[in-house]
């Protein structure tokens, strides 16, 4: 997780207090804590909770561990990537589609579209979006407020974090050209 939270910072797809990291542990997750910087994660940086249910550890975990959990549950993830990437952001505010449309030639064929869901931060209708778009997605972007991503590992998370942060960002590039 330290490895991928730093990634994530370095790469400058997340400010260092903004997003989150699981990964599944049989009937459990461990979750970056609320407040966590990502490119500091260690051992205190985490908690484990259920997927099943809901612990008193939840006030600890990550203002989303609500969305990780429901995505846990519906699908067969075994690690989430939660970030805050700014192109991705600006796609879902500049758009008037429920997706985003990839236009680069790597974003066409590993992501094709990229769905756009709508909900408050942590909130029931995220959760139910995010298992919606990934029946067919490893990952999405929440309307203002960025991906989550999906993988069988953390580096397949983080990997489809980049693909789709560098396709909006393309995108945006590409559309400021034409103006």
């Amino acid at each position: 997780m330290a490895k991928f939270g730093k990634k994530l910072v370095d790469h400058g797809l997340v400010e260092s207090n903004f997003g989150n990291i699981s990964v599944r542990v049989g009937r459990s997750m461990i979750i970056t804590r609320t407040g966590a910087a990502l490119d500091e994660i260690e051992k205190k940086s985490v908690v484990e909770v259920p997927i099943e249910n809901t612990s008193a550890l939840d006030v600890l975990a990550s203002s989303e561990a609500s969305v990780h959990r429901a995505i846990y549950q519906g699908t067969d993830a075994k690690a989430i990537v939660h970030a805050h990437c700014p192109y991705s952001v600006t796609q879902t505010l500049i758009t008037d589609s429920d997706k985003i449309i990839p236009i680069d030639s790597e974003g066409k064929l590993f992501l094709k579209e990229i769905p756009i869901v709508k909900g408050g931060i942590g909130s029931k209708e995220v959760g139910e979006g995010a298992v919606k778009a990934f029946e067919e997605h490893r990952g999405m972007v929440v309307y203002s407020h960025g991906p989550f991503t999906i993988g069988k590992t953390l580096s397949e998370a983080y990997i489809i974090m980049t693909q789709i942060e560098h396709s909006c960002r393309i995108k945006y590039l590409v559309d400021l050209a034409k103006k």
